[in-house]
């Protein structure tokens, strides 16, 4: 119990990192979190695969949503800010851990996604001054849609990887482990 709720806190610390300190250096408390997710985690190959499957997927569908207009940094641009795709990592570092609770049954990934997404949205947006050109509401009912698929989609990438790395502990090829 201990481990979820410093996962959560650390979390919480990475968000308002990002969100208030944007491209700047306040993004290496990001990489202190996962530095410690990492040391305490069990499979470093499963848990990094899903670090990195979720980051390009997260980043490439906001990306995906600025292009389409429901995002607005100020300037313009084709990618997202480095800050927004930080947290896509961060949320990775949940998935199998303070947010495990919400991969069985599916719809409890799709009830947290569809409600505490745009909370999440629209707060980074006010706090990093962050445009939402279609209308709050209109954005925000939007992001809740799209995560009520994208949570249950993410909790299969943590499966996925989870059940490759049982398979290779089963049959002997180990994956770098910390005990």
């Amino acid at each position: 119990m201990p481990k979820l709720i410093v996962n959560t806190l650390l979390f919480q610390l990475g968000w308002f990192a990002c969100v208030f300190g944007g491209d700047t250096l306040w993004l290496l408390v990001v990489a202190g979190v996962l530095a410690v997710h990492l040391l305490w985690t069990s499979s470093w190959a499963a848990e990094g695969k899903l670090l990195i499957s979720v980051f390009l997927a997260g980043s490439a569908l906001d990306s995906f949503l600025l292009n389409l207009g429901v995002f607005d940094f100020g300037e313009p641009r084709t990618l997202i800010p480095l800050w927004l795709a930080s947290l896509w990592l961060l949320l990775a570092t949940t998935l199998n851990h303070c947010l495990a609770w919400t991969a069985q049954p599916w719809w409890r990934g799709s009830l947290l996604g569809a409600i505490s997404a745009p909370l999440s949205y629209y707060g980074g947006a006010q706090i990093a001054g962050v445009g939402l050109p279609y209308g709050t509401w209109q954005s925000l009912l939007l992001i809740g849609a799209i995560w009520a698929v994208v949570m249950p989609v993410l909790h299969g990438f943590a499966k996925l990887y989870r059940a490759q790395y049982e398979q290779s502990q089963r049959s002997g090829k180990t994956a770098p482990t910390k005990s």
